[in-house]
């Protein structure tokens, strides 16, 4: 089966799709043909387009936060089961992962989120297997962890910079879907979404950084090389996309070309799955009837 996630034409409609935006974008199971997803789409998306986008993406923001409350108040109040939230942000350079954390992240309390960055692994991360930094990591009860890169550069990069013989990193696509099963087992929901960018539109934003000194820092000359490895790096997507595509931890390919849509559509996502999760506020743990007595005796 081909997939066509992320190909819907273009259109003016205001109106919602028959399809949340969680099953339009979620990656069907089966071979990933990675000329089939548009990084330019935008599915789903009920307005015009970028010039009503921050209206959209604002509009999440109060209904996210509510939930977002009510699971860290689960968290603190009965955090053996309470729920944790783990958004897997992975792409190329510059496909937006931070964009994403300021945008769409950027909607809820930072008190309820944690945020880690994965880099090259240290010496001691290196004198572990490759999931120890990950579980190190991972979010408490209540919390919504956030990943900028991930496990899943073990099986990208490191495959193909050739930093691990072949035999390895090959092995590690069962590893990290039984690492997610457990994961999902222990009350985690897994939000694992693909940053899809164009080659082009890479190469623009890469450009654009060069142009504005405000924003040299953000450069990195290896991004370069990186792009120069394009269709290696893709084939690598692919099978980290077909191998690792799971009930447990499923992936959602978002177009990422236009950056109001990419950061608008994860919002809608993480809004979507937190209230499939039904979220209630804990109940007291304490007397309230007796409590209000002494409140008012005070």
């Amino acid at each position: 089966m081909v997939h066509t996630c992320g190909m819907a034409k273009k259109s003016n409609s205001t109106v919602r799709p028959s399809k949340s935006i969680s099953e339009l974008l979620r990656l069907p199971k089966g071979p990933v043909n990675m000329a089939s997803l548009d990084p330019a789409g935008r599915p789903g998306y009920p307005g015009h387009g970028k010039s009503d986008a921050d209206g959209y993406t604002a509009a999440i923001g109060p209904i996210l936060a509510d939930l977002q409350e009510r699971l860290f108040a689960n968290g603190k109040s009965t955090p053996v089961d309470a729920k944790r939230v783990l958004l897997v942000l992975q792409g190329m350079d510059t496909s937006g992962k931070g964009g994403v954390i300021t945008h769409a992240v950027g909607l809820v309390d930072p008190q309820g989120v944690h945020i880690k960055g994965f880099k090259a692994p240290t010496p001691e991360e290196l004198s572990h297997d490759f999931l120890w930094r990950i579980r190190n990591a991972l979010p408490d009860p209540g919390m919504i962890g956030i990943f900028d890169r991930s496990h899943y550069e073990d099986v990208l990069v490191v495959r193909v910079e050739n930093l691990v013989p072949v035999s390895e990193w090959d092995g590690r696509y069962d590893l990290i879907n039984t690492f997610e099963a457990e994961l999902a087992a222990a009350g985690y929901l897994i939000i694992k979404c693909f940053l899809n960018i164009s080659p082009g539109e890479q190469k623009l934003r890469l450009a654009a950084r060069l142009a504005d000194p405000s924003k040299y820092w953000k450069y990195n000359p290896r991004d370069v090389n990186a792009h120069e490895k394009w269709g290696a790096y893709m084939e690598a997507y692919k099978d980290a996309l077909e191998r690792c595509n799971t009930d447990a931890a499923p992936w959602y390919v978002i177009p990422s070309d236009r950056k109001w849509y990419r950061n608008w559509a994860i919002a809608e996502i993480l809004k979507e799955q937190l209230v499939a999760q039904g979220f209630t506020w804990p109940a007291a743990n304490f007397d309230v009837a007796a409590e209000k007595a002494r409140v008012a005796a005070i």
